[in-house]
């Protein structure tokens, strides 16, 4: 049977057997090469602090309320950032064909079955090397964080995190004229920040906090800042950091209670706006021109034309059957990866 890769308690991952699913008439077979891990989303459902794991999801009222939790342990498959090739295809299906090499979401599993509609959609770009094809989705996360930015060319960007996402946020922001000021914890990624176009990187922990060194560089704070760690610490310190009626967005996924965030200061004072972005919709400002396919569709794009490069992210390519030891490495010693990606029995030699 094939593999997927399953949660079975807070800090538990294993992988386990799943029975493949049949091939309807417009679907597609996907057996799966590279599956990358989430260092935020999926980290909190390894740590058990996803709210979906604590309450009920009202999809209708698109409210969390008290109740049955949404998941429950084990959950099987969580992940979206992968890719693989076609191996089969239903009678009525033009394209994709079976060998395509395609990205998509379908969780760390082995093999999926997916409408060939949206695998078409999907194709890897010539000249992509079949790795880099993981990136696809938290790139388009980047760089919906970066539209809700309405970063205009001249203006300063204070970009808070910079892990996989928020390194591309930097680059897709200096694509897009700004000048960026890159924050974070880590020593290395403040080093590697310069590499992604920042114009100057700062540790978080500076005297006086990051929004100070943001102010300094940039004469009476940025125009708008991205917050991308997921810390309400630094939420805190990107109102800070931007300019009376500055925009702040939103990016990170954060959890449990605010603690650090004190709305009655800067944010009170300097009328911040606070935006939120995530993934499930582009800004409301862009209306109809912008959607899930053309984020991920540009972005892939940037890669195939070398102006995103996405190869210095990649720091370990670790079989699936270690996944345990992936997932403990990525929680318990972050400054020692970035990207980690699983590499299925399927996948070329590399």
């Amino acid at each position: 049977m094939p593999l997927v890769v399953q949660f079975t308690g807070p800090r538990q991952v294993g992988v386990a057997d799943e029975p493949s699913s049949p091939l309807g008439a417009g679907q597609v077979r996907i057996a799966t090469w590279y599956s990358g891990i989430s260092a935020g989303t999926e980290l909190t459902a390894y740590r058990g602090s996803n709210p979906y794991l604590t309450k009920t999801w009202d999809a209708g009222a698109r409210l969390f309320t008290e109740g049955a939790p949404a998941f429950t342990y084990p959950v099987s498959g969580w992940g979206y950032q992968e890719v693989g090739q076609v191996t089969d295809v239903a009678p009525d299906v033009t394209s994709p064909r079976v060998g395509d090499v395609v990205y998509g979401i379908w969780g760390h599993r082995a093999e999926t079955v997916v409408p060939a509609v949206i695998a078409a959609r999907r194709l890897l770009p010539a000249g992509v090397d079949p790795v880099h094809g993981v990136f696809a989705r938290v790139g388009a996360i980047a760089l919906n964080a970066v539209l809700a930015a309405d970063v205009h060319l001249g203006e300063h960007v204070a970009i808070f995190g910079q892990g996989v996402i928020g390194l591309l946020a930097t680059r897709l922001a200096g694509l897009n004229g700004a000048s960026v000021t890159a924050v974070d914890g880590l020593a290395d990624r403040v080093a590697l920040a310069s590499r992604f176009g920042a114009v100057q990187a700062v540790p978080a922990d500076v005297p006086g906090g990051a929004a100070v060194a943001v102010r300094s560089a940039t004469g009476v704070g940025a125009d708008t800042a991205i917050e991308l760690s997921g810390s309400y610490r630094a939420l805190h310190e990107a109102i800070r950091s931007v300019r009376p009626a500055g925009r702040v967005v939103a990016a990170g996924f954060y959890q449990g209670e605010a603690g650090g965030l004190r709305l009655g200061e800067e944010f009170h004072h300097n009328r911040v706006e606070i935006v939120a972005s995530q993934i499930s919709g582009t800004p409301r400002a862009l209306g109809d021109r912008w959607n899930h396919d053309r984020l991920l569709a540009v972005f892939m794009s940037l890669v195939a034309s070398g102006q995103v490069d996405v190869a210095p992210l990649i720091s370990h390519v670790t079989p699936v059957g270690q996944v345990a030891g992936a997932f403990e490495l990525l929680d318990q010693r972050p400054a020692e990866a970035l990207q980690v990606v699983l590499a299925f029995p399927a996948a070329p030699l590399r």
